[in-house]
């Protein structure tokens, strides 16, 4: 007896083009599609901390640009929308296409997790698993919630996980030289 296959469907980002503008997030990640509703407000203003002080230090330094919720079109199968992103000068004139659109992966990319256990394995597996393979140098987890930052870095070709912070340290990176960020000041 034959066995009924099932082929799941696999996205492309010519699929989105098709979705309406209604205020939701649409994300393909190896051809699955995502859907998410706009985000709990803590979530927005974590996103807006952290972009801020990305910025400030950016503008001083003058050393790259930081973006809230860009798109990047890794390719057909996938194309995400991640909260904040930060580019060297550099880095960025490779990345951009000529709409504008991020088509290769930043050095660092931050999400900012909202509740629900399939928006936390989305970020914390599968994000992490694609921008892993597309060469982000830091991936940053922020969870509003617990109050905490997990901090990826490259280490031998992959994304590890390299330090869990909470509200009483500070964020730092060896890409971004001299930047620091009390974790407390992203969640008051």
């Amino acid at each position: 007896m034959n066995q009924p296959t099932t082929e799941r469907v696999r996205w492309t980002t010519a699929d989105l083009e098709l979705f309406p503008d209604n205020g939701n997030r649409y994300e393909i990640i190896d051809g699955e599609l995502f859907v998410t509703r706009a985000p709990h407000w803590n979530h927005q203003q974590t996103c807006i901390r952290i972009g801020m002080v990305l910025e400030t230090w950016s503008q001083a330094t003058k050393l790259g640009r930081t973006a809230v919720t860009p798109g990047i079109i890794f390719g057909d199968n996938d194309n995400v929308i991640p909260d904040v992103v930060w580019a060297s000068n550099e880095r960025l004139a490779e990345l951009l296409d000529e709409a504008g659109h991020l088509t290769a992966a930043p050095e660092l990319v931050i999400e900012v997790l909202s509740a629900g256990i399939e928006n936390e394995k989305r970020d914390k597996e599968l994000k992490l698993k694609l921008y892993s393979s597309r060469g982000v140098r830091e991936y940053w987890i922020i969870d509003w919630r617990k109050q905490q930052v997990e901090v990826y870095r490259r280490e031998q070709g992959i994304l590890k996980l390299a330090a869990t912070l909470f509200k009483d340290d500070k964020l730092t990176s060896p890409i971004l030289p001299g930047f620091t960020c009390a974790i407390a000041s992203l969640f008051t």
